[in-house]
């Protein structure tokens, strides 16, 4: 019987194939080639092992050890096979969800232009190789993500980063300031910054402020992907951390002592203060002014707001640590100097939303992260409407997408067509890879 079990165990792993076979979808909405080829490598190399260990416990179970061994025994090696194969098909459904989405009217293409968009905001050239990213739709207004080379339920390294996007949030300007904080968590992984954050904060001097600082450290993970969202995509980060933020009052002014994410009214009045320090400009102070519009202080318990007066006088002395520390992976360099942006500064975003309105072909060619961080602006600004601003990002998305499938199928017909070409010519490599 269990032997019986074993064998039905392989049928059902020989039906786990490669999404190449079973995902249907247009071109455009696929997964970038990095991202299908690091998924259905480990896939594969997975089902190989697994497929390996049930082989061997019935080699096992059919020779003399096994037919002397005890049943319980017998038992107990075949259920932590199956545990393991459970654990594939956890790890199989994983990256399933976020592919089947792509077979979806409009969401597919969508998607495979955030992921264009995901990509170009995590490259920081000179200091890390970027892991490929995806995207995929859920319920719920908040974003997260499960980074790359972290571990998969049951064992094994995640080969890409899937970053889960919420429904409500498709699609406009706004859906860039959660993305974007999701590859925040991404990059600061990369670069060990919470660790070299927390290193430093355990050095600060915090006075009287203690209450306040060690609060910081304890929200650091989150305040450093706000910080990559905010240098990115500017103003925009922080509206579209307003848009998320407007909750119930009594969830704005609550802190709760297990969540990393800071209290909602201190974060958006931090948003809008690492702003300032990034990009100087009057529409940081007016934006921190209308969320104490929509959320007084007037009405909180005493306790709340003497925490969030706390908070919000060390703001400043907080912000000039955040941006002035420099951790080691950027070779000495600080988060202000290595992360901000002259072409991201808000003169220059509105100054580029005009020439990229009179030339609109030249708004494909910019960098996906620079054209939300413009149209945010211009959306700050009131030059454009949410009707607007919607279809443009429709359309730009669409590009991306096709663009991105476009350019890699040229260079997968030039090397098909050098390899085969009678003169015996070697294709020149691509950029990291060498010729044999």
């Amino acid at each position: 019987m269990i032997g019986q079990e074993a064998r039905a165990l392989l049928t059902r792993l020989d039906r786990l194939r490669s999404f190449a076979l079973q995902e249907t979808m247009v071109p455009a909405a696929a997964f970038s080639v990095e991202a299908q080829a690091a998924i259905e490598s480990y896939l594969v190399v997975r089902r190989r092992e697994l497929r390996t260990r049930i082989h061997d416990y019935l080699a096992w179970l059919d020779g003399a050890e096994g037919r002397a061994a005890p049943p319980a025994y017998a038992q107990k090696r075949f259920v932590l096979i199956r545990l393991l194969f459970n654990a594939l098909l956890s790890q199989f459904d994983i990256f399933s969800e976020a592919m089947s989405q792509r077979s979806e009217v409009n969401n597919g293409v969508w998607l495979s232009g955030l992921d264009v968009v995901s990509q170009d905001a995590l490259a920081l050239p000179g200091y890390y190789q970027a892991p490929p990213v995806i995207c995929y739709l859920a319920r719920g207004p908040g974003a997260a993500i499960r980074r790359a080379r972290t571990r998969l339920p049951g064992g094994g390294n995640n080969p890409v980063s899937i970053i889960r996007i919420p429904r409500e949030r498709m699609i406009g300007s706004g859906i860039a300031s959660s993305l974007v904080h999701e590859v925040g968590h991404q990059a600061a992984a990369l670069l060990n910054l919470v660790p070299s954050l927390r290193s430093a904060l355990g050095g600060v001097d915090a006075g009287r402020d203690v209450e306040a600082w060690s609060l910081w450290e304890r929200w650091i993970s989150e305040i450093v992907a706000d910080l990559w969202s905010i240098s990115r995509l500017g103003v925009t980060s922080t509206l579209g951390l307003i848009a998320v933020m407007s909750l119930p009052r009594p969830f704005v002014f609550r802190v709760t002592p297990s969540d990393p994410h800071p209290m909602p009214w201190i974060r958006v009045k931090l948003s809008s203060a690492i702003g300032q320090a990034l990009y100087p400009h009057p529409q940081w102070a007016r934006v921190s002014r209308l969320w104490e519009e929509l959320y007084p202080l007037t009405g909180v318990s005493s306790d709340t707001r003497r925490l969030a007066q706390l908070l919000e006088a060390s703001l400043p002395r907080f912000v000039d640590f955040l941006v002035t520390h420099r951790p080691d992976r950027l070779r000495g360099r600080s988060l202000a100097e290595a992360l901000a942006a002259r072409e991201r500064q808000p003169a220059q975003l509105k100054a580029l939303y005009g020439e990229l309105r009179a030339h609109r072909a030249r708004l494909r060619k910019a960098r996906p992260s620079l054209v939300f961080a413009v149209l945010g602006q211009a959306r700050a600004d009131g030059r454009i409407t949410p009707e607007e601003e919607s279809e443009a990002l429709d359309e730009l998305l669409k590009y991306w997408a096709l663009r991105s499938t476009l350019d890699t199928s040229e260079i997968c017909a030039s090397l098909a067509r050098a390899r085969s070409s009678p003169t015996g010519l070697v294709a020149p490599a691509l950029p990291g890879e060498r010729n044999t």
